[in-house]
């Protein structure tokens, strides 16, 4: 399963790479190349990573363990501290920014709705808006942790993508707010097959 995860987060990088480079639509605006060639990146880097635990090189080291190493080593560097507050409000701006664009049921637009059935159309509508929040609610909170990491000096308090979901339970509302995140991010895994179905090339 590791290694099927890599070829589709390499594929992944393939596609969005192609998107920034050899897309020849004449609107297609320079800020939506270079979104697409950040998330080209982004995909390659966890392929890589992904890779190197599949091939036996990161075993024993959680994925809250490799964050807060990172967070250090950010930390030791020439304006360290200033550098990862930067990331953790990029992360919480990220996330925001997700969570109202699928909100607002942006993500409309890049699909082919006119091929849809109208049921169709409601439920990939209800897919999308409570998986896109859910991803920008995680999102937002992995930045807040490495915020906290950067105004503390202290690369303890960021997390992981497991353990910034398990803080989840932590809440007033207990583990019911973490079943709903979890349920919003299956749903989201389950929009991303209707967005390959019906998204436009």
């Amino acid at each position: 399963m590791l290694w099927a995860l890599v070829v589709g987060f390499g594929c992944m990088a393939l596609w969005r790479g192609s998107r920034a480079t050899l897309a020849r639509r004449p609107r297609r605006k320079a800020a939506s190349r270079v979104l697409d060639g950040g998330r080209a990146l982004f995909y390659a880097f966890v392929c890589w990573g992904t890779a190197v635990y599949a091939g036996g090189g990161g075993q024993g080291s959680s994925g809250n363990a490799k964050s807060q190493d990172w967070t250090a080593s950010a930390l030791e560097l020439p304006y360290g501290q200033v550098l990862v507050g930067a990331a953790g409000c990029l992360l919480i701006g990220i996330g925001a920014v997700l969570a109202v664009r699928a909100a607002m049921r942006r993500f409309l637009r890049q699909l082919d709705t006119a091929g849809m059935s109208r049921g169709s159309k409601q439920v990939v509508t209800a897919l999308g808006v409570g998986g896109g929040v859910a991803r920008g609610v995680v999102f937002a909170a992995a930045g807040v942790f490495i915020l906290v990491a950067a105004v503390r000096y202290d690369p303890h308090e960021a997390k992981g993508v497991d353990a910034t979901l398990r803080s989840f339970a932590q809440t007033p509302v207990g583990p019911w707010l973490l079943v709903a995140v979890g349920i919003g991010l299956v749903l989201f895994g389950i929009f991303s097959f209707a967005s390959a179905r019906w998204r436009h090339l």
